[in-house]
């Protein structure tokens, strides 16, 4: 197939893309912010400016996914509270892309991971992440801590706005929204489902940003054809590994992996 050929793909650089497809899925319906590996792999193996339009409907696949599985559990007053300040963030990602070139978007990759995994690891020692992701399996959806307050609103548009600028130029909003949601208060289930929805919209209203800017095209789209095969074992394999996993563990080796991907972005 062309598209297999279009970066000169060895055999290994395309089963290193079906794993990180696989944890797509996987991090849609178990742990948000498992797919920053599959960002670093995506950007190692692809031109990272390119990897980011290519790894988006794979990514789509994964919200739509997710969203049939946790529908029930979305807290839709925290999503329209987010959208604006996404809004404005995913604009602002845009005219980075323009500007930027692809030394520039794998550092900037490179240089995001770091420093979510620097905020995640921060975060844990504040003991915040263990009490939404291993409190219970409960379904409820929580109660966004301060939302309606005049403190609770700037976090949410400074989260919005980082949210929408990174997930734009590196698919890599995961990690900021994960630390929005998890700050507020919910837990497991209202979390994943309220995640969804959000990627979802916000992914899907990246696609004529991403087509604009040529990063999405006919060969590009073939190959995510072959990916999204991929994604659905993991989504299903995290449905059923969502009440077993041990979240702790799974969390500080998605910490470590997420350094590794970005030292080697960096240091490539």
């Amino acid at each position: 197939m062309d598209t297999m050929t279009l970066w000169h793909l060895t055999g290994w650089q395309f089963a290193a893309l079906a794993f990180a497809a696989l944890l797509v899925g996987f991090s849609k319906t178990a742990v948000s912010g498992a797919n920053t590996v599959s960002l670093a792999i995506f950007a190692a193996v692809l031109p990272a400016r390119a990897s980011t339009g290519i790894l988006l409907p794979v990514l789509i696949a994964g919200d739509v996914l997710a969203v049939l599985t946790y529908r029930r559990h979305a807290h839709w007053p925290t999503l329209w509270r987010l959208f604006p300040a996404v809004a404005v963030g995913v604009v602002v990602g845009t005219l980075f892309l323009v500007w930027a070139d692809d030394a520039i978007v794998r550092t900037s990759i490179g240089v995001i991971l770091l420093f979510m995994a620097g905020v995640t690891v921060w975060r844990r020692r504040r003991g915040t992440a263990n009490a939404a992701t291993d409190s219970d399996d409960s379904d409820a959806v929580g109660r966004p801590d301060g939302s309606a307050s005049r403190a609770g609103r700037v976090k949410a548009r400074s989260y919005g706005v980082l949210g929408g600028f990174t997930t734009m130029v590196a698919n890599a909003g995961g990690p900021v929204m994960s630390m929005y949601l998890l700050s507020a208060g919910f837990r497991k289930l209202g979390f994943l489902g309220t995640s969804a929805f959000f990627f979802l919209i916000v992914n899907v209203s990246k696609l004529p940003f991403s087509a604009g800017l040529g990063l999405i095209d006919g060969r590009s789209l073939l190959l995510d054809a072959v990916l999204v095969v991929f994604v659905v074992p993991g989504a299903l394999l995290g449905k059923w590994a969502v009440t077993r996993i041990n979240q702790r563990l799974f969390e500080r080796l998605v910490i470590a992996a997420t350094i590794v991907g970005g030292l080697q972005l960096l240091l490539a």
